[in-house]
């Protein structure tokens, strides 16, 4: 490193970042910030467009280990205007942890944008608009049976399916042949790869690849339902862009007994990432957009000491997310935007206290917007009633965002969802546009105690939500939950849904025992209170609170 006195200060260039530093007026002495009044600011680095990220959260990582004084006041990572493309992801660990003295802020000048890779591209085949009714759901032979299109679309040839890796340079490789059929059911939607098409006459068998047909097959809930309320399950065909891409922008992890802690990212915009799972293994899911991993219906002696009605069997894995959060405490997120994501925009996986999210913007997000705790994933099957899970995802504050057309590429996640969580409060966001439920927390299915508590929703609009499926909520609930309010949102009516199979879509739905609740003060959009008749509920518990009047 070379040392250039300028106007009392020091400049030094590291590498592709400009590093910008104060010394004291004593030799070599170097000032952790410069001094206004008391107050002593951060030391500053500065990243300008087509520098490395990577390369600067490497120097301040070097100056935690080393004990560098340039740390004694915290580091400012400032990233001016540009695009920042992430071939990896931008990784945070347990060295670059900040403290409560002297975080470590990653604080992006108007126009930051750290990209990943545009989204495959889908072109729907048949029906050309909107979706058709599917004839035939075939349990035993693993076959859907539809309305043979006017004209057949070409099958795929296993020969000529190819996987791209987007450059980000702009270079798109053609369409592949491979076909998806997207079904929707209820609940949620499963894309499957299509294997093979059999015409007979007016109708047309189709088969799939594994391992998305034995799951969309064997488990019931959800399946597809035939000659439902409104009619039977509806579909689509389209062809998709067989190429991988970037997926992840963001990960930050430590370890349960080496955190994360003390970082924050502040107006940077997180833009462009890729959904890969359904070109591998397509995407058949049990709810909130979990994927299933192995799954089956109990044919024998149905039922489990915890859940004698229990009739199925489940275990999921959690979507990827473009900025994932796990092992942390004190990890922020203010002011930021997430735009044109493939998946989950942002991920508080597990083993996360006092984090939040305020004021950040959501947009064009292809699964959930915020999600956060665990969903029992694999190798735990999520219908056991898990204590140890909640207390691992607490304190977190979900504050003044706006989240506009989430869901967008798996109809059945949400704009926010928590699942085992305690001490969470969600306040003041704005949610519009979602295919399925708006704020949704709980998770377990049960009445049994499972450490989620004090889970406050409070001030929330949520509107245009269950746009195309239903068993929906503007706010959705499950199981116990002690000590938690519903109280002073405001929740517009569920959306069409134009091919759900029944009406079970409400402003608030307390599904599957939930209970622990007080519900007092929501509204709907023309200001008229929400009462007991309007909420639906499935098994609730005998210790919900219903402060208004009937």
């Amino acid at each position: 490193m070379h040392a250039k006195a300028a106007n009392g200060h020091n400049q030094y260039k590291m590498r592709n970042i400009s590093v910008l530093l104060a010394f004291l007026s004593l030799p070599f002495s170097p000032l952790l910030g410069s001094e206004v009044g008391d107050e002593v600011s951060p030391t500053e680095i500065v990243v300008n467009d087509g520098e490395s990220l990577h390369a600067a959260l490497r120097q301040v990582r070097e100056w935690r280990r080393t004990g560098d004084e340039r740390c004694l006041h915290g580091v400012t990572v400032t990233v001016r205007a540009g695009r920042y493309y992430m071939s990896e992801p931008l990784f945070l660990r347990p060295e670059d942890s900040g403290t409560a003295e002297a975080p470590t802020i990653i604080r992006g000048e108007e126009g930051a944008v750290i990209y990943g890779d545009l989204r495959q591209r889908h072109l729907q085949l048949w029906p050309r608009e909107g979706m058709e009714r599917m004839l035939g759901f075939d349990t035993e032979k693993h076959t859907i049976t539809i309305p043979t299109p006017p004209q057949m679309p070409p099958l795929p040839d296993p020969s000529q399916r190819r996987r791209v890796q987007y450059t980000g340079d702009g270079h798109r490789e053609p369409f592949g042949n491979g076909i998806e059929m997207v079904v929707c059911q209820r609940w949620a939607m499963a894309i499957l790869r299509v294997k093979d098409m059999e015409q007979r006459g007016d109708s047309t068998i189709v088969t799939f690849m594994e391992p998305e047909s034995r799951l969309e097959f064997d488990h019931p809930w959800p399946q597809p339902v035939i000659g439902g309320e409104k009619g039977s399950s509806a579909f689509m065909l389209r062809s998709t862009e067989l190429r991988d891409g970037v997926e992840q922008l963001v990960v930050i992890g430590g370890t349960d007994e080496h955190p994360v802690k003390h970082i924050r990212f502040e107006n940077i915009t997180f833009e462009k990432t890729c959904w890969n799972r359904p070109l591998h293994r397509g995407h058949v899911t049990l709810q909130g957009g979990m994927p299933l991993v192995d799954a089956y219906k109990l044919k024998e002696n149905e039922g489990l000491p915890w859940d004698t009605g229990l009739e199925n069997q489940a275990w999921v894995e959690r979507p990827v997310a473009a900025v994932s959060v796990s092992h942390a405490s004190q990890v922020n997120f203010q002011g930021c935007t997430f735009q044109q994501l493939g998946a989950t925009a942002l991920d508080f996986i597990d083993d996360t206290d006092s984090c939040s999210v305020i004021g950040c913007t959501f947009s064009d997000i292809g699964g959930t917007a915020i999600m956060a705790g665990s969903f029992a994933e694999s190798p735990r099957e999520v219908h056991r009633p898990y204590d140890d899970l909640a207390p691992r995802t607490s304190h977190l504050t979900i504050s003044g965002n706006t989240i506009s057309h989430a869901t967008t590429e798996d109809w059945g996640a949400v704009a926010i969802g928590c699942g085992y969580v305690s001490d969470t409060e969600i306040c003041h966001n704005t949610i519009d546009h979602v295919n399925y439920s708006g704020i949704c927390v709980g998770w377990g299915w049960t009445a049994k105690e499972t450490g989620m508590r004090h889970n406050n929703i409070y001030n929330n609009n949520v509107s245009d939500y269950a746009l195309q499926l239903y068993d929906a909520g503007g706010i959705y609930t499950l199981s116990n939950q002690p000590g938690s309010v519903i109280r002073d949102n405001i929740i517009g009516t569920p959306g069409p849904a134009p091919y759900a199979t029944n009406d079970r879509a409400f402003p608030i739905y307390l599904d599957a025992r939930t209970d622990g609740y007080t519900i007092q003060g929501n509204t709907t959009e023309q200001g008229k209170p929400i009462r007991r008749d309007d909420i639906g509920d499935n098994q609730p518990g005998p210790n919900l609170v219903f402060a208004d009047s009937e």
